[in-house]
């Protein structure tokens, strides 16, 4: 079958890039190939009681399927250039913000009204960090919360539904070059387009990196980031929670000197497992319905690490660490901050006594067995640091489960229209390296779906 458009991955980027198109050239034939299911039955099977732990689904409900991994993510739309990727760099910083806005319209029209923007402009937060040898990140965040987000992704898939043809389950495992076009080819049949835009995710990012190596399109090595989730009382980090919601904080560690930041801040939320090409890795999520939060918050403390020659494997490097956790706690690892400390492995015993409630079911341990000493080090000292601003967080009772692992596609080389060396093959978000959140990735979709209306 022969589209105008092909779209690989309905992750933000893919989704935004068949919105805007079915607005700006409602006449051009568009397909969406996702290797995931709808949205109606992404469902993942831990239940708590029957089903404890990842059980490997083929496709991974969390991670894959439309709306992508940023389904369940708690629907945090950060709308700023000081992080989440640097597509600015590519389409310059008002381009972007002016995009990222019309993302966050989009959102509120259909159904993410009544929800709070919260912003971290003129936060008194902001010195007492400085104070501290902390650096608050300028911001504006939406927090649509798990469940609104569903809903804005559920009335965006009905309104395009009619207007996209959508290929669930899916997977697309070959782009050719052809004469005027590309040919996708699936494990039962090929499609050709005249335009492909490529928004695979990072849980696409080795396929991207397959894609490239074939396709002779260069790229270059990107970081990986690798912390451990933290969850505590909410009353701990109330005050800033209830003013920013998410706070994203930097610290620079005295030991090495590396960069610690906290990432994906989620008031009252839970903790979750999520499933990456076959590596169980820990994350968060929280809701805006009262009825679906809990008493705790959560958020990651990550340390980035970038390679340079001759290793490349940044994503292999922290999926080896990963691997490690898994097999030493069959999936998740939790440790009580004052047994880290005192070089203790936390036990059921230790876990059922805590202050703290663990939102997740995961194996008591040690991370120290698991994470490396230059890493864990920088997070220790994180949150003694977080402590001064927030008392409480160096508490014996904080939970740490490991291990969480942010995973980037290498960077892969694209002009100012996102294309790449291939013209009418777009590569885009957080499957580019280019983006690394929603709002970037949604906005990267807009972008090229104009620069693709204008050209057909």
């Amino acid at each position: 079958m022969n589209y105008d458009v092909i779209i690989i991955g309905a992750g933000p980027g893919g989704i935004f890039s068949a919105y805007e198109l079915s607005k700006k050239a409602p006449s051009l034939k568009v397909a969406v190939f996702e290797g995931g299911n709808e949205l109606k039955k992404r469902c993942c099977p831990i239940d708590g009681d029957k089903i404890k732990s990842c059980i490997g689904c083929k496709s991974c409900s969390i991670m894959s399927g439309f709306g992508g991994a940023g389904a369940f993510s708690d629907g945090k739309y950060n709308i700023t250039n000081d992080f989440g990727g640097t597509l600015f760099e590519y389409i310059g910083k008002r381009r972007a913000l002016e995009l990222m806005h019309y993302v966050d319209e989009i959102n509120m029209r259909f159904g993410g009204e009544g929800t709070k923007l919260y912003s971290t402009a003129g936060s008194k937060f902001k010195k007492v960090c400085m104070q501290n040898g902390l650096h608050l990140l300028d911001a504006s965040v939406r927090h649509l919360g798990t469940d609104i987000n569903y809903v804005v992704l559920e009335n965006v898939y009905n309104e395009l539904k009619d207007k996209v043809d959508f290929y669930f389950n899916t997977p697309v495992e070959r782009i050719e070059i052809i004469e005027n076009g590309y040919r996708i080819l699936t494990d039962k049949d090929s499609y050709t387009c005249e335009k492909c835009i490529v928004s695979v995710g990072r849980s696409g990012s080795k396929w991207m990196e397959h894609v490239c190596n074939e396709l002779d399109i260069p790229t270059k090595s990107n970081r990986v980031d690798i912390g451990v989730r933290v969850e505590l009382p909410a009353e701990i980090f109330s005050h800033l929670t209830d003013e920013l919601y998410e706070s994203k904080i930097v610290y620079r560690t005295e030991k090495y000197g590396d960069r610690v930041r906290t990432f994906c801040m989620n008031p009252k939320g839970a903790v979750v497992s999520e499933n990456t090409n076959g590596i169980v890795t820990v994350n968060g999520h929280s809701y805006e319905d009262p009825k679906k939060q809990t008493q705790n918050t959560n958020f990651a403390l990550l340390v980035a690490k970038h390679f340079s020659e001759p290793f490349r494997d940044s994503n292999g490097y922290g999926e080896s660490i990963a691997r490690l956790s898994n097999m030493l706690g069959g999936g998740i690892i939790v440790q009580r901050f004052g047994d880290l400390i005192r070089g203790k492995r936390s036990t059921p015993a230790r876990i059922e006594e805590s202050f703290t409630t663990p939102t997740l079911n995961a194996t008591p341990g040690d991370l120290s067995l698991v994470l490396p000493k230059r890493i864990l080090d920088g997070i220790i000292e994180m949150i003694y640091a977080l402590d001064k601003i927030a008392p409480g967080t160096a508490n014996e009772d904080t939970l740490l489960y490991g291990v969480e692992v942010k995973f980037y596609n290498m960077e892969v080389e694209v002009d100012k229209t996102l294309q790449s060396r291939y013209k009418g093959l777009y590569i885009i978000g957080d499957g580019s390296g280019i983006t690394h959140s929603l709002s970037h990735a949604s906005a990267s979709g807009v972008h090229v779906a104009r620069d693709i209306a204008e050209k057909l």
